[in-house]
């Protein structure tokens, strides 16, 4: 009989468990956020296509000057009269104050521009989201989802949470300039791509639009100075 030592074993129990924890946290469902909704004037939100869950199972609120955000169904807020057209650049601080509270593994959240026919089925938009692990994704709706990169594609500019529950900050910014839209993570271009790659037939309609913001599914965080500059 051939003896299998003890470290063998743990070893592979090291190993498989957290595959095992990553694959049931990967579809961890949605949960209903008590009392959600959106409180703030003037604004207003999609959860995305195919999903069970609706806007008032996610939650949108003001405190003061920050934007507080609960999900729920991953979402995207916007207030219509915030558009941007030409050359610009739509940024806010994102600060997630317990990381992974609300999820099994790391979820993210960011900006939105370039959105059109918003709230309904042929809405287009991208966007440019951060990860509390170290990692971002940009992907639009066009109006099915299209990806531009990997998901959660490292980058060192990526501000990484201590341990989960501890809080974490990004600083997200898209610009439009010429014939280029980049998206920026505290302070550093994570990803770059030419008009022709983002706009035309199943993705954007155009860069010009409304702005806003977007978070995954089951994630919390606060919002503050969101605005658009130009050159």
């Amino acid at each position: 009989m051939r003896l299998i030592r003890p470290s063998v074993i743990a070893t592979a129990v090291f190993f498989v468990i957290p595959m095992l924890a990553s694959a049931q946290g990967q579809a961890d469902a949605s949960r209903s956020i008590a009392g959600g909704g959106i409180s703030v004037p003037g604004w207003q939100g999609r959860v995305d296509p195919g999903v069970q869950e609706s806007v008032n199972d996610a939650k949108l609120s003001q405190e003061g000057g920050a934007l507080h955000v609960i999900t729920g169904p991953a979402i995207i807020y916007w207030n219509p009269a915030n558009t941007a057209s030409g050359d610009y650049t739509v940024s806010a601080t994102f600060t997630e104050p317990k990381f992974m509270n609300l999820n099994t593994h790391p979820h993210p959240y960011g900006i939105v521009i370039a959105g059109n026919d918003m709230g309904t089925p042929q809405q287009t938009d991208l966007y440019c989201a951060a990860y509390g692990s170290g990692n971002f994704i940009v992907r639009g709706f066009g109006p099915a989802a299209f990806q531009m990169n990997g998901r959660r594609e490292a980058n060192a500019a990526v501000h990484k949470a201590d341990a989960p529950g501890q809080p974490v900050t990004q600083q997200i910014a898209m610009s439009v300039k010429g014939d280029k839209v980049e998206c920026a993570i505290n302070g550093t271009v994570v990803a770059s791509y030419d008009k022709a790659q983002v706009v035309g037939p199943g993705k954007l309609k155009s860069t010009d639009g409304v702005y806003g913001i977007r978070f995954a599914h089951n994630t919390e965080g606060i919002v503050t100075d969101l605005k658009m500059t130009r050159p």
